[in-house]
């Protein structure tokens, strides 16, 4: 089953099974992971939903979008080279990330 791997900025780790198909903000926000804000509900126009994914599974995920890009320059929490939006990130069969929730979203 995927599974997601939320750290909050204080180290404590929720491990979630994702369902294919939802972003990893969806998942976050449907099982009340702290940290997600996701203001927008995910329409890609508010960056409320910043991750920063382990260095490890970077190269598993698909490339960031122009838009993207440009929303994360807007994050609350200084960008990071690991900076992603969640929202952005779609859970597939093999799904194992592993992502970490800055101390403030807002």
């Amino acid at each position: 089953m995927p599974t997601v791997h939320f750290t909050d900025s204080e180290g404590t780790t929720r491990d979630i099974d994702a369902k294919v198909g939802d972003s990893v903000m969806e998942t976050a926000v449907r099982n009340g992971v702290p940290g997600i804000v996701a203001e927008c509900g995910g329409s890609l126009s508010c960056a409320t939903c910043h991750v920063f994914v382990d260095e490890s599974d970077l190269d598993d995920l698909s490339e960031m979008s122009e838009m993207e890009d440009e929303m994360l320059w807007g994050t609350t929490e200084d960008r990071e080279d690991n900076s992603r939006l969640s929202c952005q990130l779609k859970i597939t069969d093999d799904t194992d990330l592993h992502v970490t929730t800055p101390e403030t979203q807002v």
